[in-house]
Formats: structure tokens, C-alpha cells, sequence
């Protein structure tokens, strides 16, 4: 009963983020979605897989998309072949959308494919403006699962191109150095920081980063036009 009523919990969570997302497009449609963190181990891919099922669930028609390059895991999540996937895409090895994996009705999965040698030219590449557009005409959401901020520039050029950011921070994980510094470039960037997903949260943390304007103490679910959405995924 204590596990049932804990996924309850965190499919509702899911689905206030999903809402916060939706209603954060105050001039134009929120449909290019970058998912980072600042450090590697942060639970960003879990949270990526879990927003596009949610969203897919809800009846829009989602692509989850690998970028991550150098540590792809969504084809673990999913237990789906790696063989092919964006970096043979991207080099025009083959381009059809419809060879991507079909989760269900509503979701489709574009793994990262092989590992390249060049990743952030390939991510920073007008090949990949174009795929971006292309799924976006495509897929009422694109949600594309990014290396950590901090680990290399394949984040910050995604964030760019993307219509807005979910930022990813785990309790006794992310160093608030590490975690604001990763803001700050984000923000240098003018990227479009939709919200911040505090990960593994437990019951009795009451703060997690001091007086930090973005990653304060957790006392609502709303979003707040001053600051980005805080929102505990347990």
C-alpha cells in the first residue's frame, strides 16, 4: 500500500509538471523541451523518459529524443537497441522519422546512436536546427535529454535552440556550486529556464540550497512569474 500510494504520488507530480510546462507559454508554444542538471548522476534522464510519458499519456503525440551522445541510457530506460539512432541521423545515414522506436501511439524514442567523435559539432550543426524543426512540425512535444551543464557545451547549445529548460537537482547530490553556476550559464545564454525538479527528495527536508533565488525552500507547487518551477519528484 506504501508503494502504491508513493507512485500515485510521483504520477501526480509528473503531471503538475506537466501542466506548469503547458501554461508557461505566455507568447508563444512551449514545444522544444531541453531536460540537463549540472552533474552527471542527478536523475535527468529519468525525469525526461517520465515527463514524455506523461505527456503522451495525456493524449499529445511526444518524441524523447538521446543527446547525449557521449553517456546515452534512454535505450537502457526502454531496453531498446542503440545501433542506430540521432548521430546517424545526423550524418545522413538514414533520416526517416518513422524508423524511430514506437513506445506506444502517442510516443516515439529517437535513441543517440553511435558514438561520434565530434559530438558538439554534430549538436551545434545546421543538420540539427533542421531535425529540431522537423520534429517539431512533427510532435506536439520534443523532449530532448541533454549531457550535464557542467560536463560539456552539448547542454548550453541544445538549451539555445530549444524553447525552454527543465533543470534537474537531486538532494545529497548537486553541489549548490554546481548547481547555480550551471544556472548562471544558462542564463548567459538567455535560455528560457522553465523550471527547476528537485530529485529524491525525502519528507523532512525543509531547504536545500540556502537563499539561492531559484533553488530555495520548498513550500508550494505553483509557478511563481519570479522564479522557475520547484517541483519534488520523490
Amino acid at each position: 500500500m506504501v508503494k502504491k500510494n508513493k507512485d500515485i504520488l510521483v504520477t501526480e507530480a509528473y503531471r503538475v509538471l506537466m501542466s506548469n510546462i503547458e501554461y508557461s507559454s505566455y507568447d508563444k508554444p512551449i514545444k522544444v523541451i531541453v531536460v540537463t542538471s549540472s552533474q552527471p548522476g542527478e536523475g535527468k534522464t529519468t525525469i525526461a523518459k517520465n515527463l514524455a510519458l506523461a505527456m503522451a499519456e495525456s493524449g499529445k503525440k511526444v518524441v524523447l529524443v538521446d543527446c547525449d551522445m557521449r553517456r546515452p541510457s534512454i535505450h537502457k530506460k526502454f531496453k531498446i537497441s542503440n545501433s542506430t539512432g540521432l548521430s546517424e541521423i545526423l550524418t545522413g545515414q538514414y533520416n526517416k522519422i518513422k524508423d524511430n522506436y514506437n513506445i506506444n501511439e502517442n510516443i516515439d524514442i529517437i535513441t543517440s546512436g553511435r558514438t561520434p567523435p565530434n559530438p558538439v559539432e554534430m549538436i551545434s550543426s545546421k543538420k540539427m536546427d533542421d531535425f529540431i524543426e522537423l520534429l517539431r512540425e512533427s510532435y506536439d512535444y520534443v523532449i530532448m535529454d541533454a549531457p550535464p551543464l557542467m560536463a560539456v557545451a552539448d547542454a548550453q547549445i541544445l538549451a539555445v535552440k530549444a524553447d525552454g529548460v527543465v533543470f534537474v537537482v537531486r538532494e545529497s547530490k548537486s553541489k549548490k556550486t554546481f548547481a547555480n553556476e550551471a544556472k548562471n550559464i544558462l542564463e548567459k545564454k538567455k535560455c528560457n529556464i522553465l523550471g527547476v525538479v528537485f530529485n529524491s527528495v525525502t519528507e523532512n527536508t525543509n531547504a536545500y540550497y540556502g537563499d539561492d533565488k531559484y533553488l530555495e525552500k520548498r513550500n508550494h507547487h505553483g509557478m511563481r512569474r519570479d522564479m522557475p518551477e520547484k517541483l519534488s519528484i520523490n
